[in-house]
């Protein structure tokens, strides 16, 4: 292990827009019991990193590093760790939302936050996978339950959680529908999506029928108006965690399911991922990369909304 005592983050003293993050140095973290010690060589930037950035959200008051992403290599493992050896390659998602901090030059989680990187990719797209591909497991396997011939509907397809979404739905067996812009229906297409509806000049809730599932990455009105594509029985899955309880009303008078949920750290799920990654069923788009000390530049698009793919932080 390097006698390098500290460590290079990016961290914030305020809310407030991009310019509040800064490079700072941190007394690098040692492995407790069970943990391992991970050299971070990408991490993606994801819209959660963006809305704490500006609002605190689950994490109050700064000061704080951000980024739960992880794709690097073991430096040092805690007592008891069997399953990752120094100068091991992994990937994980930090616990979300009070494990936070991968915006670093290194971290420290428990060993089970973390799965062998696949070997067919580099650390770039590794770094972009964790939280975008654990919330759409999670979703639309784990929650949803989705099998072949079963129509999805994926708002947001082009985005960061719903491409991969797209994905493994698709390895799921099933008929995708995306919404997206017009300008991005060519790349929908070529991840599979079966059916691309433009949400600027089409009504998706008349647009689409019979649908079994919804995965709703944008909440508020679309939740409500996504109810009415499901078919009887059919489940909306929404990763935006808080919201009106009217949505639970709607979906009971209209005799479909509705649930919400926050993505949570898991081994068997980062593994499966894996899998999905070397059978060459998944693989992110990386919308850009900038360097650790560029984040304030990673947050400057994220916040415009737009990007395709995913946004990954580089450590050198």
């Amino acid at each position: 292990m390097s006698d390098v005592k500290t460590m290079r983050a990016i961290g914030q003293d305020v809310l407030g827009g991009p310019e509040v993050l800064k490079e700072i140095e941190l007394q690098r973290p040692e492995p407790r019991t069970n943990e391992v010690l991970v050299r971070v060589r990408a991490a993606g930037v994801n819209p959660t990193d963006w809305k704490h950035r500006a609002t605190g959200g689950f994490l109050g008051e700064p000061p704080f590093v951000l980024g739960w992403d992880v794709s690097g290599v073991v430096e040092a493992v805690g007592i008891g760790v069997a399953e990752f050896r120094p100068g091991d390659e992994v990937f994980g998602m930090l616990s979300y939302p009070f494990g936070h901090g991968s915006h670093a030059e290194y971290v420290t989680a428990p060993a089970r936050t973390f799965a062998p990187k696949p070997a067919g990719i580099g650390h770039v797209e590794a770094g972009a996978l964790p939280l975008v591909s654990l919330t759409a497991w999670q979703a639309l396997v784990e929650r949803a339950e989705l099998r072949p011939g079963q129509r999805v509907l994926i708002h947001a397809a082009a985005g960061g959680v719903g491409h991969v979404a797209v994905q493994i739905a698709k390895a799921r067996g099933a008929y995708v529908i995306g919404t997206a812009s017009e300008g991005k229906h060519d790349f929908l297409r070529g991840i599979g999506v079966d059916e691309a509806v433009d949400y600027r000049t089409t009504d998706f809730a008349e647009a689409v029928r019979d649908a079994d599932v919804v995965l709703d990455t944008i909440g508020g009105d679309t939740s409500l108006r996504s109810l009415r594509v499901l078919r009887p029985g059919g489940l909306l899955v929404s990763i935006l965690p808080v919201g009106s309880d009217e949505l639970y009303r709607e979906a009971d008078r209209l005799g479909v399911r509705a649930i919400r949920m926050l993505v949570d750290a898991d081994h068997h799920g980062m593994r499966e991922i894996a899998g999905l990654v070397e059978a060459g069923k998944l693989s992110p788009t990386i919308a850009g990369t900038f360097p650790l000390a560029d984040a304030a530049r990673a947050h400057e698009l994220g916040d415009t909304g737009r990007t395709t793919g995913k946004l990954v932080l580089v450590v050198d």
